[in-house]
This record gives C-alpha cells, structure tokens and sequence, in this order.
C-alpha cells in the first residue's frame, strides 16, 4: 500500500471526489496542505485577498454548475473565522461547499497557542458537519465523509480542520482503490405520488412553487415538462429562479413580499391548490401566513423530511429528492392523461398570462440623476438570455428580481437566506472560473460592492472577465427605507464631498479610480441614454482586457422600491405601466 502524508492523501480523495479547483489564501498552518495540492497537480488554485471572499468564491462557484462543489481553503485562526459568513451563506441556500482549514499543533491546542482556536466548534452551528481531525489516519475517511454529507440529503457545507503535524503525518493510502460512498436522498414512493396529484387534480385553479431544491436537483426540465402536461402555471420562488423560462406561458411570476412581480401575487392570491416542490416557504415569499394559506390546500415536497411542516402544516407532505418526485410525477400524469383524468387547464393558464400583460411596473424614466428601474430596462436590452446574474441583497437586488428577466437555471444566483454584503464580487468570481464560456453579470448597490471589492484584484490578475453593475445613491437604500416604518432616518447616509473627485458631489467613493487601482476597468453613467452603450462597450473591454469590469451607475438619492408586510399589501411606490412605452422590455407587452 501507498504511504504518503495526511495531507497528500486529503488531495487524492479531493481529486477522486471531482474537485478540480479551489480558492484559498496560504499560511503558515496549511502550508503542508498546499504543498500537497502543488505536488498532485490536479486542483487549481485562486489566491483571494480575503478568506471570506474565499468562501463566497467557492459558493458561486458550486451553484454555478451542477455537480461542482468548491473548495476554500485557509491557514488556522482567522482564517477559519473568516470562513464563518460563507459556511452560515451556503448552509442557508443548501449549497455544498467545503472548507478546510489549517489548525496548531495537536499538541498545543489545549495551550492557547498562536491561531489555536476551536474553530470546529464555532462552525458547527452554520455546517452539516466540523470536524478537527487528531487522528492522521482518520483523514481519508473524514474527507470521505465529508462528500457524501455534501451530496446526500439536503445539500449543504462541511468544515475540515487539519492540525499542521496530522497534515506532515505518514500514513497508509491506497488512492487507486479509493471510492466515494454512495450518497443518500430519499425517494418518493407512487402511492405518495398518486395521493399529491389527486390533490391537484381535484384543484380548480392550482399552482406549482418551484423552490431551489429543484434547481440543486437538476430537474428542470422535469418540472416543465410536468406543468405543460398538466397545464399548471409555475410560480418559481427566488431561490428557484430559472427553473421555467420567464416567458414560458405557464411561468406565472414570482411571489413575494418583496421579490415579487405584480401579476404574480395576483395570480397566487387567486389559487386554489399549491404544490411546492423543492422550496422552504420563506418568509419573505410567504409573507403573512394567514394571508398565504387562506383559501388554498398545500402539498409539500421538500428533501429535509423536518423541513415538511416547518412553517405551516401543508395537508400532505412527501420527503423526496425533487429529481425522483419529479419523475414520479410525470410517470403518473401521463398514465391519468392517456385515461382522460386530466382536466384542462387552458382558462386558469390563460388568466395567468392576461395578469403577466396586465400588472406591470414601470420601468421607462427619463430623468436626471437616473431612476433605478431604467438601468433594469437597458439591462434587459443589453444582456440576454445566456447571462447569468450574481446578486446578494439591498434595493438593488429586490428591484433587479422585479425588472430583470432569468432563462435558464442557474443563471440567477442570489444569497438568499444570508444576504451578507460584499458576496456579490468574489461569487461572480467563482461563478465565472465555473463556466467561463457563460457571461456574468453581476448587481451591486454602493455598500454591498464596498465590502470586499479588493477581491476584483483575483479578476484582474487570474483574468477572470465579467461585467459588474454598480448602482449608487450613497445611501444604505433598503434600510433607509426599512426606517421609515419608525420615522426615522438615521446612519444610513454615505455622502461626503471627496477632496480627490469634486466632480462627484456628494456622492463620495470614486468607484472608478478604486476599480481601476485594483486593476480592473471602470465606466461612469449618469445620462439614461448612456446606460446601453456603457453595457456594451462593458461586455466588450471584459473580452478584450479579461477582467472584471464595472459599470457605475449614479442614480436619484432616494427611491422607494415596491414591497410590503403582506402578499396582498404590497405597496407600489411609483404609478403603474399604463402605455406600452412605459415598460418595453417586459416580458409581455402591456395590454391596457
């Protein structure tokens, strides 16, 4: 049998396991580890210039394409504490990543030494598993743990702790032997199968949540072949945008406190029968719960047995892999429509579709400094269907899931649950070594983009293109907005008149000089007008340079965004469409 180091042995599982990249930062704890991952040769590594951004990195890049796990990797300490965000990310949006950190001396640990700290018990709460191995024989199967805890289930990260002697500790190893163990999820049964979709049958006017467990699942094209055959409109939650084109004709909308649209509240407050698949009934979907259930029966598919009744008692619950429920589904909705046990569905699907050309939002403002909801419009016309978006949270994010247009599964990657600022730069990062042939987009207001920007350093010197849209009103716009429920305005205000850029006014940070001293390219946009050229003169100096390049964008100071406490008190802050100018890159044209 082989011998070899602990650490070495680490990398060969990783290898076996399809991980082909990692993003890290060295130290003195993990040096064995990386001397390990230079000697196999088969992981390429990005330097991050900051351990979380590392971990944000990772995370774009697993949900970028199905079956990547990341892999972050960081030096004992801080290190491991830096990962925290990004575990606490990425278990929230059941993804799997895995974090593996250096640790002190097993010897010492117990002796407050240099970045000793228990960092296994601090992830634990924000981890499927973390694990500070003292054993070095113990490694192989800890990291062969670790995958088929990723992978089975509900997806989500694992923590690795590698004390620096168990890492330069021979063992025993045989690589060539190595296999991962199989991976659990559970599978519905027919009989389960049968009784959801007597439900749904039964239902008049029935909708399906599609949430991100189908997205985690690949069965996309699953759920779309069942909601045609079946002719049930799709009501895709944020986590699960993507999984139903925007314009397919059953697409219904999304539902939501705040990334919502319109016509879709309307349609969902109209149902009669939900089928979520896949999805957690999040608070800001769901809002007030009395208002989402009343009047409609539920069934819930979900991954995480503990998941079903969670946040409501549905009437009937099934834990399943959404894949293997799908499939299911399909089996038994053909059966029922060669005996004409479907019912048709074209009435309830063709309401959907007048609301979608009915109940839209403006988005066509000509004023000075810029509305937001004009940079959506010209980046519906400029970036297409092959786009993928990468977004964390704020105003920005809640209007681009109102205005912008997703295609394909994917393509809109959104910290969901979390929402940490600064996500947003270093996993579009991750998301563009993913599949560098798809391009990024990425969306940011002023804050969000200000907290770990120095990651745009990783875009320019690995060559990592994408475009970054910044908009910025010097403001923390959604908590702004959030105060006045309390009738005040307080610490929420970026202006400052910057001695180095009195162009600006008062809007402070000159993002252009920041960006292009990290090494990137920069655009300012403060004419509408301007804002079609700038994207496409964007996507055209992100080829040519092959590095990040952002597009600041100064908007008016203060805009309210639609949202509110209840599906069915939404409050729309500006008029509605009421002419077909008033919105041309909806998706349907505005029928008034």
């Amino acid at each position: 049998m082989a011998r070899m180091t602990a650490a070495r042995a680490a990398v060969e599982i990783l290898e076996r396991e399809g991980v082909t990249q990692a993003f890290g930062v060295p130290g003195a704890a993990i040096n064995p580890f990386y001397k390990a991952l230079k000697e196999g040769g088969g992981i390429q590594h990005t330097l991050a210039r900051h351990v979380e951004g590392a971990s944000h990195m990772a995370e774009g890049y697993t949900r970028a394409r199905p079956g990547n796990i990341g892999l972050c990797v960081g030096t004992s300490g801080p290190a491991g504490t830096d990962m925290i965000t990004g575990l606490y990310s990425a278990l929230g949006d059941s993804i799997p990543i895995l974090c593996v950190t250096g640790q002190a001396p097993t010897a010492v640990l117990h002796k407050e030494d240099f970045q000793a700290v228990d960092i296994a018990a601090i992830a634990r709460p924000v981890t499927k598993a973390a694990t500070t191995v003292l054993e070095a024989a113990q490694v192989p199967g800890v990291f062969q743990q670790a995958f088929h805890l990723m992978r089975s289930g509900r997806p989500g990260p694992v923590l690795i702790d590698l004390p620096v002697d168990v890492q330069q500790t021979e063992i025993e190893f045989d690589p060539e032997t190595y296999a991962p163990l199989p991976v659990h999820r559970p599978v519905a049964t027919r009989a389960q199968i049968d009784r959801a979709l007597a439900l749904l049958v039964r239902a008049e006017r029935p909708l399906i949540v599609a949430g991100g467990g189908i997205i985690n699942a690949d069965a996309c094209a699953e759920l779309v072949e069942f909601a045609e055959l079946t002719g049930v409109p799709v009501i895709p939650t944020l986590m699960g945008w993507g999984t139903i084109p925007d314009d397919h004709p059953l697409h219904a909308g999304m539902v939501g406190l705040q990334t919502s649209h319109r016509y879709g509240n309307a349609t969902f407050l109209e149902a009669d029968h939900v089928l979520g698949i896949g999805n957690r009934w999040a608070n800001r979907h769901t809002g007030d719960l009395d208002v989402y259930t009343r009047g409609r029966t539920f069934v819930h598919v979900d991954i995480e047995p503990t998941q079903i009744g969670r946040i409501f008692a549905p009437e009937y619950g099934i834990a399943s892999d959404a894949r293997a429920a799908l499939e299911l589904f399909l089996t038994a909705a053909r059966e029922l429509k060669e005996s004409g046990g479907l019912p048709d569905r074209t009435e309830w699907a063709a309401a959907v579709q007048r609301r979608k050309a009915t109940l839209q939002r403006r988005t066509h403002f000509t004023q000075i400094p810029i509305k937001p909801q004009r940079v959506y419009q010209e980046m519906n016309r400029a970036f297409g269907p092959e786009t993928r978006y990468v977004t964390t949270i704020g105003l920005s994010q809640i209007a681009g899931a109102q205005l912008l247009h997703v295609y394909r599964p994917r393509h809109w990657i959104n910290c969901g649950q979390a929402g940490p600022l600064g996500w947003t730069v270093p996993a579009a990062l991750g998301a563009a070594v993913a599949d560098p042939g798809t391009p990024v987009v990425a969306l940011s207001g002023d804050y969000d983009f200000q907290f770990l920007l120095e990651e745009l350093a990783v875009g320019a010197q690995h060559r990592i293109p994408y475009v970054h849209v910044l908009v910025n009103n010097a403001y923390l716009g959604l908590i702004r907005q959030a105060q006045q429920g309390l009738d005040i305005e307080f610490e929420v205000n970026l202006e400052f008149e910057n001695i180095n850029a009195p162009e600006l006014g008062v809007y402070g940070v000159d993002h252009v000089r920041v960006v292009e001293g990290l090494g990137c390219k920069a655009l300012r946009v403060t004419d509408p007008e301007a804002l079609l050229p700038a994207f496409e003169e964007a996507r055209k100096l992100a080829a040519e340079f092959r590095v990040p390049v952002v597009v600041e964008v100064l908007l008016e100071r203060v805009t309210n965004i639609a949202m509110g406490p209840r599906i069915d008190a939404v409050h729309e802050w500006e008029d509605p469409a009421g002419e077909p100018g008033h919105a041309p890159t909806a998706i349907l044209p505005l029928e008034v």
